[in-house]
């Protein structure tokens, strides 16, 4: 069991997702966080016993702020504003997303400066540990004055009520506290709104998307190689040469990786190889090529593509990172001067313009791999192959006419398409001005952020259908003549999916292939 310390400054995206996957990993707070948590709650009493008001802990929330309560009051207060958030709909959010967002509230509390007891965030990491779940309606917020109404429901579990997944179960949380001998959170003055006033569930959603989309840039250089081969395509449109000359990082690296993948194809051949395959003009005056020396956009244009999410991924990695070690909250307690801050570090503009950023790029992958589909099944453009990649069979053949291959994949992967890019607009424009006009301008992240989760899922199918397809392109080539590394792939795919020898169900097949992009193993089969 690996023991990570946490201290609000140094989680990294790859720390969250180990957490999420429940790997193993343990963590606990650093002596130095434990101290400034300490810091600024004794500060945040000794205010207290002023008599000052403080926003959120002797005040009313929001618009409400002009209304302060006795010090007596203030546990009292934090109750019912959880009680008054708890009124998210929509699917449960899943266990992954609910582990991630346990992690990243507790080390964002754990940076030192939001005054709350130290109990919080040892149960936040309780929780996490003992894998105690709380049901997370996914819908209810603008995520501007925080995910306040899914972070509601994490609250409300930690003090003990609501309910929670653990054990495969639905059950009370109170239940599974007592069970594990866990003591509910007591909420003192600040407490709750110190818990749901940040972009944490956001923030979960944003850094497992990060590293999703990150592994379909890799799938879909993959896919473009097989595309390639099975197209009987110009593997020189990939030459270092040409993409030195315009060296976004993202693009040169989408090359490079399709050029190494098609290394050694006796299909997808060089620039000079394919020029040799014409026929000298000897004199004459005109004739129609052989084989074409330039592939269509879709091939020759894919690493235009691929690398500008590759490139995208680098800034939203530093955005998200910066995000989930931040101080997300409202206010914010700085002991070396005595003071308390009132701001908006709840607000989720930079998820939000990363998650907007980041389904747009991954909605045009699935853009390009349906079109490069689209190429491989239609006979007027896949240079010799079978009308929608039918196995070989004869006129006289008793089968002739009846079969009907990868028309019905096709269509199903062009639904997909465009809904992947139906819903890759920007939800950063669609702010609404709420809660009697406090919150008159929201960030909207959270619905970026799942959208972004949507469209990434839909791209994986994309992605299944296309690589189906093109094995059965290569195959209907020949297998031997492929790269070595496309080889490998295709072994892997013909593992869990036979040649289409016939029409079939193929939902399932679909479904194998979608196994393999998300657990990495058919990328790791073409290192």
């Amino acid at each position: 069991m690996t023991i990570t310390t946490i201290d609000g400054r140094d989680l990294t995206i790859g720390q969250v997702m180990t957490a999420a996957s429940r790997e193993g990993s343990e963590f606990s707070v650093s002596d130095d966080a434990l101290k400034a948590m300490d810091e600024s709650r004794n500060l945040k009493l000794d205010i207290l016993r002023t008599g000052k008001p403080i926003y959120g802990v002797t005040t009313g929330f929001g618009d409400s702020v002009n209304r302060q309560i006795s010090a007596e009051k203030t546990a009292r207060l934090q109750s019912e504003l959880i009680r008054y958030h708890l009124n998210g709909t929509g699917p449960l959010a899943r266990d992954e997303i609910v582990r991630a967002t346990l992690l990243i509230r507790a080390n964002c509390l754990a940076r030192g400066n939001s005054g709350v007891s130290l109990p919080v965030v040892e149960r936040l990491l309780d929780f996490l540990r003992y894998d105690v779940l709380p049901a997370i309606p996914e819908r209810g917020s603008v995520g501007a004055s925080g995910d306040l109404v899914p972070l509601c429901y994490l609250a409300y579990a930690l003090t003990g009520e609501g309910r929670v997944r653990h054990g495969g179960r639905d059950r009370p949380a109170g239940e599974v506290l007592a069970e594990l001998g866990l003591e509910p959170v007591q909420l003192e003055a600040k407490d709750g709104l110190a818990l749901i006033n940040g972009t944490s569930f956001s923030a979960a959603f944003a850094a497992l998307n990060t590293e999703a989309a990150a592994q379909l840039a890799e799938v879909a250089d993959l896919c473009t190689a097989l595309a390639s081969e099975g197209m009987l395509g110009n593997r020189g449109h990939y030459a270092p040469f040409i993409h030195d000359e315009k060296p976004h990082t993202g693009q040169r690296a989408s090359a490079a990786r399709i050029h190494e993948l098609l290394d050694g194809s006796a299909l997808a051949l060089t620039h000079d190889q394919v020029v040799d395959l014409n026929d000298p003009l000897d004199g004459r005056h005109y004739q129609k090529l052989t084989r074409s020396i330039q592939d269509r956009y879709s091939l020759r244009c894919a690493p235009h593509v691929t690398g500008v999410l590759r490139d995208m991924l680098d800034w939203v990695r530093t955005w998200v990172t910066v995000e989930i070690n931040s101080s997300s909250d409202n206010p914010l307690f700085e002991p070396a001067t005595g003071a308390v801050y009132s701001g908006g570090n709840f607000y989720g503009g930079h998820i939000v313009t990363a998650m907007d950023a980041l389904k747009t790029a991954v909605a045009g992958i699935a853009d390009l791999l349906d079109r490069q589909l689209a190429l491989l099944v239609d006979e007027k453009f896949n240079n010799g192959l079978t009308p929608n990649l039918i196995a070989r069979v004869s006129d006289e053949d008793s089968e002739a006419g009846l079969q009907h291959g990868f028309k019905g994949m096709q269509i199903a992967c062009s639904a997909l398409t465009a809904e992947a890019l139906k819903n890759a607009g920007p939800v950063s424009t669609f702010s609404r001005s709420t809660e009697a006009h406090n919150q008159d301008k929201v960030s909207m992240a959270p619905i970026a952020a799942r959208d972004a989760r949507n469209i990434i899922e839909l791209t994986r199918e994309v992605a299944a259908i296309h690589l189906i397809a093109a094995c059965q392109a290569v195959e209907l080539r020949g297998v031997a003549a492929m790269s070595p590394r496309t080889r490998a792939a295709h072994a892997r795919v013909r593992e869990v999916v036979a040649f289409a020898d016939r029409d079939r169900q193929m939902d399932v097949d679909i479904a194998a292939v979608v196994g393999l992009i998300t657990s990495g193993a058919l990328t790791e089969a073409a290192v």
